[in-house]
């Protein structure tokens, strides 16, 4: 299904690009935490390659693309070496880094969910799987770096939220068999839109109704 939407250099090229920018804030992470380079470069791998990873060891596409194809283990590498030298110019330009992350976003979630249903998965499994594409890298990442994950914090805007959203309609889709390069592209902005507008207004999602609660907020 993939290889009909997109040609392979063209997929690739767009992995390469997501998984880039996924790693540059891994490796800001790392900078902010005051570890040393290899403890940027893993975060970076972590960001850039967890979702996908967790996703094709789920649907059985093994092994996964990131062992077999180098590009996939060598990109975060750059990214750590980029923000290792130039973090300073990396964080002024951190809404540029957010968009990119955005876009990033937008594609992973489309890619996850196609590839998931290529492989058998349902259509509810795979937008999941779509969903945890997109997120898995940031989640590991925060863990690693001993955060509570960006994806359950109140305090932060909408991030999940779009990349389900992206997962949702590539479902529909497939479902109603339209699936096409038109509309797993729309999907795909519908997500980067959606997250780029959390961004702007600071979208976030709704705590417990009603919430009655001593303890402190953190």
């Amino acid at each position: 299904m993939l290889q009909q939407l997109f040609s392979p250099s063209v997929l690739h090229a767009l992995d390469l690009i997501g998984i880039f920018v996924f790693a540059i804030s891994g490796a800001l992470l790392g900078v902010r935490k005051n570890f040393d380079v290899f403890g940027m470069a893993v975060l970076a791998e972590v960001t850039g390659l967890g979702g996908g990873l967790f996703r094709d060891l789920v649907i059985g596409a093994v092994p996964p693309a990131a062992f077999t194809d180098l590009g996939y283990f060598v990109t975060p590498l750059l990214a750590t070496a980029l923000v290792f030298f130039l973090h300073p110019h990396v964080e002024r330009i951190q809404t540029a880094v957010n968009v990119f992350d955005a876009a990033g976003l937008g594609l992973f979630c489309v890619v996850g969910t196609t590839k998931a249903y290529d492989y058998g998965l349902g259509l509810t499994a795979s937008a999941c799987l779509g969903l945890a594409t997109a997120v898995g890298g940031g989640v590991l990442r925060d863990v690693l770096a001993n955060e509570v994950p960006s994806l359950l914090r109140w305090d932060r805007d909408l991030y999940a939220v779009p990349a389900m959203a992206g997962a949702v309609m590539v479902a529909l889709c497939l479902r109603y068999d339209v699936l096409n390069a038109t509309t797993s592209s729309l999907a795909a902005v519908t997500a980067f839109v959606l997250r780029l507008l959390a961004m702007r207004y600071h979208w976030r999602a709704p705590r417990a109704w009603h919430r009655r609660s001593t303890v402190r907020e953190e």
